[in-house]
C-alpha cells in the first residue's frame, strides 16, 4: 500500500521526465483541483485538462491519498486502449500503487493495489467489475471518459460495472463527443437556451496551461496546392486547397493532396524534416510523427521518408501486438520519425514530439484535438511544437480554436438554430471506428487521385495568420521553417510578425511578371468554406433586395454599379473578400439615403 509520502514526492509528468521547474511538486492546477476535492469529497468528480498537463499525475495523486486515508481499498483504471492501460500501470508503480494490466478475471492477486482495464472489456464483463465494486471500496478512474459514450452497450456496462464503486473519477483531455449520447457518471446542467450541457468540476484548458507555461505553444504550417482528380462518372476535376468547393469536393481534394504517389505528401515531409532538423537545434531528441489514414498510406509515408531522409520510421499501424512495444522504443530513442494509424487519438505518449504531419481526413474537433495533443507536452520551458496541414478551411478553424473550451452537448439545437459544437454523427463514427478496416465508403466516394503539387500557404499561430504563398524549397519558405525551436510565446509572435514584413517588402521589389503566387498576406487570404460562402452570397443578395425598396433601381443594376466600383467577377464567381467589399459599400449607400 502507498504512504503519505508518495504523494509528494510524484513527478508531474510521467513517464519519467519532468518539465521545466516542476520538478518534486504538484503544478499549480493539480494542487488546486486536490484542494477542491478534498473540501467536497464528492462520490463522481469530472477534471477536464488539456493534453500534456498531467491528469495521470493529478488522478495518481489523490489515488494515493484515498488509499492512504482507507476511503477506498482498490483502485480500478479504465483506459481508451490497451496500450494507455500499460502506461498507467507503469505511472502507478513509480508512486507504490500497483495496477494488474493483464487482469481478465477471477479475484486479483494480493501483491496488487488494482486493475488496469480498457472501456472495451468492461464491455464485455460487466457484472465481473460490478462484483469486484461490491466486494471492496473501490475508486474508479474512467481515463478519457467521452469513449464510455462510443456504443450504447459500453454506456450501460459502465454504468452497470461501476454503478456501486465508492469514488468515480472521471477525465478528459479534449472537447467532448459532437454526438448525443449521455456519458455515465457525468452531470449535465441546463443552459438558459434549454439545452443541457456538461458540467465539469474542474477544468484546466490549453489557453490556461499556455499562460503557466505547462504545454508548449503550436505554430501550424499550412500547405496549400494544385489538385487534380477523376470521379467515379468519369469527369477530370482540377481544384486548390483551401478555395470554397462542395463537402464532397473538399474531401477529394484532400484524399488527392494526402495520396502518397503525388507531389504534395512529399514535398510536405520534406518541409516538416527541415523543420525537425531546425528544431533539434535546441531539442536534440525531438521527433516527429505522421498520422495518417490507413495503413497503405502509412507504409507508404513510410518509404518516402526513407527516401527523403535516408533512415527509416517506426511504422504503428494499429492496437495490435507489438504497438506497444514499438512505441515505447521510439519513446527512448533519438530516432526522427514515427508514422502512426489508429495509435495517434490518445495511445501515444511521447513527450518528445515536437513535429506532426496531419496526413488524416478525419475532420471531428475531438480527432483534431487529441492529434494535436501529441505535441503539446512541455519538458522545458520555450519549447515549441510544429503540425503541418493542408489548407482544409474546417482543419485552420480548429488551429485557430485550440484554446476553446468545449463541453459535450447532450441536446440538439431547435431545427433551424446553429449548434456551435456539433458535427454530423456520420463524421463522429468516422472519427471513433478503426480506420484501417474495410467499410465500403471508398466505393461509395471511389475517385482516382492523378496529380497534386505542394504550396506553403500560411502559418498560424494563437488564431492569427502569417506569410505569402512561397513554392517549396524556396527561400520565402525557408524563413518559417528556420524559426527557432526554442522561443517564449511572445516571441514567436514577433518573429512571424518580422518575417511576413520582410517576405513583403522583397515581393514588392519583385516585377509583376515574376509574380507567379497570390501575392498577399495570409490575413487577407481567409480560407472560406462553401457554406460561408454561399452565407455572404445570401447576405449581398438580402442587403441589395433592401436597398432596391430605397432607391428604386432594379437589382441588376445595383448588382452592375457593385461590380464597377468594387471590381471583380459576377457574385458567383466573386470570393469572400470580394463579396465582403460589396457587402459593407451596399451598407455605406444605404446609410447615405437615410
Amino acid at each position: 500500500m502507498t504512504t503519505t509520502a508518495s504523494s509528494h514526492h510524484l513527478s508531474p509528468a510521467f513517464p519519467g521526465r519532468a518539465p521545466w521547474g516542476t520538478a518534486n511538486k504538484l503544478r499549480a492546477w493539480q494542487e488546486n483541483a486536490l484542494g477542491r476535492y478534498l473540501e467536497t469529497q464528492p462520490r463522481d468528480f469530472l477534471a477536464v485538462a488539456t493534453p500534456g498537463a498531467g491528469k495521470t499525475t493529478f488522478a495518481l495523486t489523490l489515488a494515493s491519498w484515498l488509499l492512504h486515508h482507507h476511503v477506498v481499498q482498490q483502485v480500478t483504471v479504465v483506459a481508451p486502449t490497451e496500450h494507455l492501460k500499460k502506461q498507467w500501470a507503469e505511472a502507478a508503480a513509480r508512486i507504490g500503487i500497483k495496477l494488474d494490466p493483464e487482469y481478465s478475471a477471477g479475484p486479483v492477486s494480493k501483491e496488487y493495489d488494482g486493475v488496469a482495464i480498457t472501456y472495451a472489456g468492461v464491455g464485455v464483463r460487466p457484472m465481473l467489475h460490478r462484483n469486484r465494486c461490491e466486494q471492496r471500496k473501490t475508486l474508479v478512474i474512467l481515463d478519457e471518459i467521452h469513449h464510455a459514450g462510443d456504443s450504447k452497450s459500453w454506456g450501460e456496462a459502465c454504468l452497470e460495472a461501476f454503478e456501486p464503486a465508492t469514488r468515480r473519477l472521471a477525465l478528459t483531455g479534449t472537447p467532448f463527443r459532437s454526438d448525443t449520447n449521455p456519458i455515465p457518471f457525468v452531470a449535465y446542467e441546463e443552459g438558459d437556451d434549454g439545452i443541457r450541457r456538461s458540467s465539469a468540476d474542474y477544468t484546466y484548458g490549453y489557453g490556461n496551461a499556455l499562460g503557466d507555461g505547462v504545454v508548449r505553444p503550436v505554430i501550424f504550417l499550412s500547405y496549400s496546392g494544385n489538385m487534380r482528380w477523376r470521379t467515379k462518372a468519369g469527369d477530370e476535376i482540377a481544384a486548390k486547397l483551401g478555395e470554397p468547393m462542395t463537402k464532397d469536393a473538399v474531401s477529394q481534394a484532400w484524399r488527392t493532396a494526402l495520396d502518397p504517389r503525388g507531389n504534395w505528401m512529399p514535398n510536405v515531409l520534406r518541409a516538416a524534416d527541415q523543420r525537425l532538423t531546425e528544431v533539434r537545434k535546441g531539442i536534440p531528441d525531438a521527433g516527429a510523427l505522421v498520422i495518417a489514414s490507413d495503413q497503405d498510406s502509412a507504409r507508404a509515408y513510410a518509404k518516402l521518408i526513407r527516401e527523403i531522409t535516408g533512415t527509416k520510421a517506426t511504422v504503428v499501424l494499429s492496437d495490435d501486438t507489438g504497438a506497444s512495444k514499438r512505441i515505447d522504443e521510439f519513446s527512448g530513442s533519438t530516432d526522427r520519425w514515427m508514422v502512426a494509424v489508429r495509435m495517434v487519438s490518445e495511445g501515444v505518449d511521447v513527450p518528445r514530439l515536437a513535429v506532426g504531419v496531419y496526413a488524416t481526413t478525419i475532420s471531428t474537433p475531438l480527432f483534431f484535438a487529441q492529434a494535436v495533443g501529441r505535441f503539446v507536452r512541455s519538458r522545458r520551458r520555450g519549447e515549441t511544437a510544429s503540425v503541418f496541414l493542408p489548407t482544409i478551411p474546417g482543419l485552420l478553424g480548429f488551429a485557430s480554436e485550440m484554446e476553446v473550451e468545449r463541453d459535450h452537448v447532450l441536446d440538439k439545437p431547435k431545427k433551424g438554430e446553429d449548434d456551435p459544437y456539433a458535427e454530423s454523427e456520420k463524421e463522429m463514427a468516422e472519427a471513433e471506428k478503426l480506420q484501417d478496416e474495410e467499410t465500403g465508403e471508398q466505393e461509395e466516394f471511389s475517385f482516382e487521385a492523378l496529380e497534386s503539387d505542394a504550396v506553403f500557404d500560411r502559418v498560424m499561430y494563437e488564431g492569427a495568420s502569417f506569410g505569402m504563398q512561397a513554392h517549396p524549397g524556396s527561400a520565402e519558405e525557408q524563413d518559417y521553417l528556420g524559426i527557432p525551436g526554442l522561443l517564449e510565446p511572445d516571441q514567436v509572435q514577433m518573429l512571424l510578425q518580422k518575417r511576413q514584413a520582410r517576405q513583403i517588402a522583397h515581393s514588392r521589389k519583385k516585377p509583376d511578371a515574376e509574380a507567379d503566387l497570390l501575392e498577399l498576406p495570409a490575413e487577407k487570404r481567409p480560407v472560406v468554406s462553401h457554406k460561408e460562402l454561399l452565407g455572404l452570397r445570401k447576405q449581398l443578395n438580402t442587403m441589395v433586395g433592401a436597398y432596391v425598396h430605397q432607391s428604386g433601381k432594379p437589382h441588376g443594376v445595383i448588382h452592375t454599379e457593385l461590380r464597377r466600383v468594387c471590381g471583380g467577377p459576377p457574385s458567383a464567381e466573386a470570393t469572400a473578400g470580394q463579396l465582403r467589399e460589396r457587402i459593407a459599400k451596399v451598407g455605406e449607400w444605404a446609410t447615405r439615403m437615410r
